[in-house]
C-alpha cells in the first residue's frame, strides 16, 4: 500500500497527482469518489504516510468526539457514502476541521448528490471539498496490475496466460486482486501451473 507499489494510467493519474500535491491542495478537503477496488484506500494510506493523517471508520466517526479526531491535523473518513453514516457526526467533524484548519480526505464510491444526505448543512459543506474521481482502469493498467500482483506472489504466468485473463475479468483492479488470489491459493492446493486450462477452470469457478 506504498507509493512506490502504486500503479498508475489514465483512470487513476489525476487523483494520485492529486494526493501529491499536499498540502498544497485547493481547498483543505478532498473528496476521492471511485469505484470498489479502484485505489481509493491505496491512496488514502498514501496520504496517510505523508500527513501523518488519523484514519477514521464511519463506526467510530458516529461515537468519537470530533474535535479529538481532528487534533492531529489531517484526517481520513473511508467509505463516507455506506449505509451506516450518520449525517450529523459528519456535519460535526467537518465543522471541528474547518475551526482546527485540519486537512480532511473523504473516499466514496459515489458522489454525495446520490448518498441520500437527509441534512442540508452537511451537503453544504460536502459542496466544498475538491472532488477527484477515478475511473475504472484501462487494459494497460489491469495488464500491469496482473503482472505486479502475480509478481508479488514468486509467480510469472507467461504474457498469453495476462492477456488470457484480461480479455475475460471484470474491468476492475479488485476483479485483479481476486483472481490472482484464488490462482495462487489453487495452485499452491492442487500443485499446478498457472496455464490458460487452468485459468480457465478456476475462472469458470468463480463465475458459478
Amino acid at each position: 500500500m506504498g507509493r512506490e507499489d502504486f500503479l498508475r494510467g489514465p483512470s487513476n493519474q489525476a487523483a494520485f497527482d492529486m494526493i501529491d500535491l499536499w498540502p498544497d491542495w485547493p481547498a483543505s478537503w478532498l473528496l476521492l469518489a471511485g469505484p470498489v477496488g479502484a485505489g481509493k484506500s491505496h491512496l488514502a494510506n498514501i496520504w496517510q504516510e505523508r500527513s501523518g493523517a488519523r484514519i477514521v471508520s464511519v463506526a467510530e466517526l458516529n461515537e468519537a468526539d470530533p474535535t479529538e479526531l481532528v487534533q492531529g491535523g489531517a484526517v481520513i473518513i473511508e467509505d463516507a457514502d455506506c449505509a451506516e453514516r450518520d449525517d450529523t457526526a459528519l456535519f460535526h467533524l467537518l465543522n471541528a476541521a474547518r475551526e482546527a484548519r485540519a486537512y480532511v480526505l473523504i473516499t466514496a464510491r459515489n458522489w454525495p448528490e446520490s448518498w441520500g444526505v437527509a441534512l442540508p448543512d452537511l451537503m453544504s459543506r460536502l459542496r466544498l471539498t475538491t472532488p477527484v474521481e477515478i475511473f475504472e482502469p484501462d487494459d494497460e493498467l489491469l495488464r500491469s496490475v496482473l503482472v505486479k500482483l502475480f509478481a508479488d506472489r514468486q509467480l510469472s504466468p507467461d504474457p498469453s496466460v495476462i492477456e488470457y485473463i484480461l480479455m475475460r475479468m471484470e474491468r476492475s483492479i479488485g476483479a485483479a486482486l481476486s483472481i490472482v488470489d484464488a490462482l495462487d491459493q489453487q495452485a499452491l492446493a492442487q500443485r499446478r501451473t498457472i496455464t490458460r486450462p487452468f485459468v480457465a477452470s478456476i475462472l469458470k469457478d468463480m463465475a458459478d
